[in-house]
C-alpha cells in the first residue's frame, strides 16, 4: 500500500470500512464521498488510481458504477 497516494489510501480505507469487499457489496462514488468527507473529483481520481493499481474493481450498472476492493 506504500505505492498509493494519501487520497487513494483514504478512499481504500473508506471502502473497507463500508464493507465493499465483494461484488455483491458494491458502493458508489457518492457513498465513498459522503463517508470519507472528500470532494467528488478527489474521490473519482483516487478510485481511478485504485483501479489502475489493482486494488479496486469497477462494475458498470444502469445508473451509476459500483466499486469494491479486491486486495
Amino acid at each position: 500500500m506504500g505505492d498509493l497516494t494519501p487520497n487513494a489510501q483514504k478512499v481504500y480505507e473508506t471502502l473497507k470500512k463500508l464493507g465493499a469487499t465483494a461484488e455483491e457489496k458494491l458502493k458508489t462514488a457518492d457513498d465513498v464521498m459522503k463517508a470519507s468527507q472528500m470532494g467528488k473529483g478527489i474521490v473519482n481520481n483516487a478510485l481511478q488510481e485504485l483501479q489502475n493499481k489493482g486494488y479496486a474493481k469497477r462494475v458498470a450498472r444502469q445508473k451509476s458504477a459500483g466499486y469494491f476492493i479486491i486486495k
